[in-house]
C-alpha cells in the first residue's frame, strides 16, 4: 500500500464493525449452543425446520450458510438420533422433506431459549426504536449488497 493511501481506516469503517459484531455474536452463540451439543449450524437447521416444516436439503442448505453435502451429513446425523424425519422414498420428484420429531422440537425449545439470551444481551441497553432503527439499516445493508451484487 502506497504511504498517500491508508486504505481503510478500521476505527470508522462498517463493514469491519459488522463483521467485529459477527464474530462477536458468534462467539457467544457458540458458548450458549456447546453445552446442549449443539453447532451454529445445526441450531439453525432446527429453527428452519420448526419454522417451515417440509424443507429440503438443498432449502436448508442455502438457509443455514452450507453446502447441500454439509447438510446432507447434518440430516443423517439427526435421523440417526431422533430429531427428524424423512421419508424413505421421495413424495414428488427428488426431494426428500424433511420434519422435526418431537425430541427434535424438544432439543431446539432449550436452544431457542439460549440464543434469545444472547440476542437480548446484544440489544442490552437499546430502545425498541433503536433496535427497529438497527434492524432496518441492517436489512437495507444485506438488501442493497444483494441487488447490486
Amino acid at each position: 500500500m502506497r504511504q498517500d493511501d491508508p486504505g481503510i481506516d478500521l476505527e470508522t469503517s462498517l463493514g469491519y464493525l459488522l463483521k467485529e459484531a459477527a464474530s462477536a455474536l458468534r462467539a457467544a452463540m457458540e458458548a450458549v449452543l456447546r453445552p446442549l451439543g449443539l453447532t451454529i449450524t445445526q441450531y439453525s437447521c432446527l429453527e428452519l425446520l420448526a419454522q417451515r416444516p417440509g424443507l429440503s436439503n438443498s432449502e436448508l442448505a442455502r438457509g443455514a450458510f452450507v453446502t447441500r453435502q454439509s447438510m446432507n451429513v447434518l440430516l443423517q446425523a439427526f435421523e440417526r438420533d431422533g430429531l427428524v424425519t424423512r421419508p424413505a422414498a421421495a413424495p414428488v420428484g427428488k426431494t426428500l422433506p424433511t420434519e422435526l420429531t418431537p425430541r427434535g422440537r424438544e432439543v431446539l425449545e432449550g436452544a431457542s431459549a439460549a440464543v434469545r439470551s444472547v440476542e437480548e444481551r446484544m440489544l442490552t441497553g437499546m430502545s425498541p426504536a433503536d433496535r427497529a432503527g438497527a434492524f432496518r439499516s441492517l436489512r437495507g445493508m444485506v438488501q442493497a449488497l444483494q441487488e447490486h451484487g
